[in-house]
């Protein structure tokens, strides 16, 4: 997951900063760090990562230059019940 595919996805889920920071149990500065490009440690990307993929979007990396998402299912965890 790269800054951009995190910033799609946040937004096509409809999520704030502070709702995937929540979600990912780390800081707003952490997500917006990332959305940045700056440098975080692997844990912390891969467990932002998964509380994505557990909302449906799958990323997609093909070679260097292309990438984005696919949002598998309409509903988002953060907004159920």
């Amino acid at each position: 997951m790269n800054p951009i595919q995190c910033k799609l996805a946040r937004v096509a889920l409809g999520w704030g900063v502070r709702e995937l920071a929540n979600a990912a149990n780390v800081s707003t500065q952490t997500i917006s760090r990332l959305e940045r490009g700056d440098q975080l440690r692997t844990s912390t990307i891969d467990g932002i990562r998964q509380v994505f993929e557990a909302a449906g979007v799958e990323f997609i990396v093909e070679g260097s230059d292309r990438f984005g998402i696919i949002i598998k299912k309409p509903n988002s965890p953060l907004t159920d019940g």
